[in-house]
């Protein structure tokens, strides 16, 4: 089995790593907040290392979950960035949702190295992870690919090889524009149906039942039923993030995308009014006024 840094341990890496590790891959964990990658260590038995440069030294396969594109491009850079870790070879797997522009730019940085740079976003919540049924969005080169599918088989059922480098950033935002398009339309007739008084729950079981259903709407619906004491999966911050991010691949590529401008709206509207770290469900909260 390979040796895999794991370079951010937030819910998504965090899960990927458990999944890994379940699998026999030896791995070496950073995280910006040393705690976070400390504390999962303790549950999978990896290494901690201090820097994204020693995460990266010796292993195989470097696999990246971080927040957003300026947390990506300063964990690359750097005597202590993750590039200056990498030895010929490496496989770097760049799973953030990020602009398809800024995986791009890294792949210089990372190819100096004699390293290959995918991008591997990922489609699925923490428990599709943790039920190793992640959908992998890739771009970049087959054969540096075909190098990662044991990993990336740990904790993936499929996995799309898209086209070049920047593919695979693409079409996750282009996924996430219909799942946010489907959370503020279920959010929308939820609220409809509540305050004309059909039962929460049972408007809720009539979509999951209906042609409207989908598998978003299956893993959703504690979010959606009991929003007070349902953990948060994704927050609306984060959904802010990549819906600007949408936008901007849009206007780029000369796109038209008027839902995903309505969802901008009301998304920014719900992080104005303080629902920022609440999950992406909690625009139905808002809509109840």
């Amino acid at each position: 089995m390979a040796t895999v840094a794991v370079v951010g341990t937030g819910r998504m890496g965090a899960a990927m790593a458990v999944r890994l590790a379940g699998a026999g891959h030896e791995l070496v964990l950073f995280n910006r907040t040393r705690s976070r990658a400390d504390e999962l260590a303790g549950q999978t038995g990896a290494r901690v290392a201090g820097t994204a440069a020693e995460a990266a030294g010796g292993a195989e396969l470097v696999l990246v979950s971080l927040a957003d594109d300026a947390a990506v491009s300063e964990t690359y850079h750097g005597p202590d960035g993750l590039a200056a870790g990498l030895g010929p070879g490496v496989v770097v797997l760049e799973s953030s949702t990020i602009a398809p522009a800024t995986v791009r730019a890294l792949a210089p940085l990372v190819g100096e190295r004699g390293a290959a740079l995918l991008d591997t976003p990922v489609s699925g919540s923490v428990p599709v992870v943790q039920r190793g049924e992640l959908t992998v969005l890739a771009g970049g080169d087959a054969a540096a690919l075909a190098r990662a599918r044991p990993a990336l088989d740990s904790f993936a059922r499929h996995v799309f090889h898209l086209g070049p480098l920047g593919a695979g950033a693409t079409m996750k935002l282009a996924v996430n524009s219909v799942v946010y398009a489907i959370n503020q339309a279920v959010s929308e007739a939820l609220v409809l149906a509540e305050k004309a008084g059909v039962d929460r729950a049972a408007a809720y079981q009539v979509f999951a039942g209906s042609v409207a259903g989908a598998p978003f709407l299956d893993y959703k619906r504690d979010a959606f039923l009991e929003p007070a004491t349902t953990p948060v999966a994704f927050t609306l911050a984060l959904v802010a993030k990549d819906l600007e991010l949408i936008g901007e691949l849009a206007s780029q590529v000369g796109a038209r995308m008027d839902l995903a401008g309505a969802g901008r709206a009301l998304v920014a509207e719900a992080v104005a009014a303080g629902y920022g770290d609440r999950d992406l469900s909690a625009l139905a909260v808002l809509l109840r006024g």
